[in-house]
């Protein structure tokens, strides 16, 4: 049995896990393609690219529209150049602002890991006034390696006091980038089913889920009662 020293670190993904950023996305997406004259994609094909940071975003949806790949470097420049103020569509996830409150308060520590670049994931934390809530916060751009690579689970676990060898912590995601990450880095991995997944359920690595934030602290000290 792994001993986990309580409190233990928790660490969350962002985007389809805390926060439904799909539609602001989707718009700002958009808006650069009609720059270009190109047709816009439906929030449920953008919504389908989200989780492997902005690069693999518009690897996606360059293939989708038909643009040339070449278009690839302006195409996230002009995306970026509006990302970070993109957020008046985006929402907490129900929920979420009580489940965090009653974690912290129980002293647990707090982090981030995302596949967002930092300067968004800090825009957006900032402006649902939870930043203060994370001792770590590690983006997409934060070092150069991304999820599903463990280096930056483990920068976030190590940021809020955890061995940076053999992390003890739990991680707290909707994907199967963050499924992948958790598996690799060796750390249980709890499945938010509400987000932006495309495997069922069934077919995902996980130590338990769960479809309401309500749920959360309950499933989080179970979980470190048997790490």
């Amino acid at each position: 049995m792994n001993t986990c020293f309580a409190p233990c670190p928790v660490v969350f993904d962002l985007d389809g896990t805390l926060i439904d950023s799909a539609p602001d996305i989707h718009a700002t997406v958009n808006v650069v393609l009609r720059q270009r004259n190109v047709p816009p994609l439906t929030l449920d094909q953008v919504r389908g690219f989200i989780g492997g940071g902005v690069d693999l975003l518009w690897r996606r949806v360059i293939a989708a529209t038909g643009l040339p790949v070449e278009a690839h470097r302006d195409m996230v420049a002009a995306f970026m150049a509006r990302y970070e103020d993109a957020n008046a569509l985006t929402r907490l996830y129900p929920n979420v602002a009580d489940a965090l409150s009653v974690l912290a308060d129980r002293g647990y520590p707090l982090g981030i890991c995302t596949n967002k670049p930092l300067g968004p994931t800090r825009a957006i934390l900032d402006h649902f006034g939870i930043t203060g809530l994370f001792g770590a916060i590690i983006g997409g751009d934060s070092m150069p390696q991304k999820k599903p690579d463990a280096a930056p689970l483990r920068a976030a676990f190590t940021g809020l006091g955890a061995d940076p060898h053999s992390p003890k912590g739990v991680y707290v995601g909707d994907s199967e980038f963050d499924a992948e990450c958790a598996a690799n880095t060796a750390v249980p991995f709890l499945l938010y089913t509400r987000g932006y997944r495309k495997t069922p359920i069934g077919q995902m690595l996980h130590t338990a889920n769960f479809d309401d934030y309500g749920q959360l602290p309950l499933l989080v000290e179970e979980t470190v009662a048997i790490s």
